[in-house]
């Protein structure tokens, strides 16, 4: 482990939690059993424009919901843990079916659930209102609230250190002409 900037300049994969992270940690119940959350589309792009050139972001998540699922979908995520109680073996099969070394993996959690996996990569990150045990266990603390683009700042952070930010300025689905 060395200089932050030189690490993230080798990160291979972003790990997100769902909710305080992505989000505001907010949740509406519907009555079918969904869960209504709001997104940051700055956070959506970032995410976007990383897979695009090559970044892999994997969702881990004890959310869940058909809305999450579509969110993430449309973004481009394929690998997600969703309503997943064992964060940490989801990581490991992330890190192990990716040939990652864990060196390479950033984790951006916000709460106690994600402090084992925080501990398993080399770059744990949290936004700014993560739970005090969380940012002390953090490389990097965002300015910016989970939901309030955490997210943007660490891959856009990322993408720079790479010098792939803003390469292509394409929308989330790319252009269709």
């Amino acid at each position: 482990m060395g200089n932050f900037k030189e690490d993230i300049a080798r990160v291979k994969a972003i790990v997100l939690d769902v909710d305080g992270v992505m989000t505001d940690g907010g949740i509406i119940p519907t009555p079918d059993g969904d869960f209504i959350r709001r997104y940051n589309a700055k956070d959506g792009y970032a995410m976007a424009s990383a897979l695009r050139e090559g970044i892999k972001i994997c969702i881990i998540s004890g959310g869940r919901g058909r809305m999450l699922e579509n969110r993430l979908r449309m973004l481009g995520v394929t690998t997600m843990y969703l309503d997943c109680m064992d964060k940490v073996a989801a990581l490991k099969e992330f890190i192990a079916d990716n040939e990652l070394d864990a060196e390479e993996v950033i984790y951006m959690g916000d709460d106690i659930p994600d402090l084992e996996c925080m501990r398993c990569v080399g770059i744990p990150v949290c936004p700014s209102d993560a739970a005090m045990e969380v940012v002390e266990a953090s490389r990097y603390v965002s300015e910016y609230d989970g939901g309030h683009g955490a997210v943007r700042d660490i891959v856009e952070q990322v993408m720079r250190a790479q010098g792939i930010w803003a390469k292509s300025l394409k929308g989330v689905l790319g252009s269709k002409s």
